[in-house]
């Protein structure tokens, strides 16, 4: 068992490299759309 099984994502296969990709991938797809959703809010008119 690696260490990145025994934090939060407690499963199989929760190291690998997919799982890691499609997880990072939402975590700053979230981040990027907050960052444009304040800019549009503070720059707007």
């Amino acid at each position: 068992m690696t260490d990145l099984n025994r934090g939060i994502m407690k499963f199989d296969g929760a190291d690998s490299p997919a799982t890691i990709l499609l997880s990072s991938l939402i975590i700053l797809g979230g981040i990027g759309l907050l960052v444009i959703w304040a800019m549009h809010g503070a720059y707007q008119g």
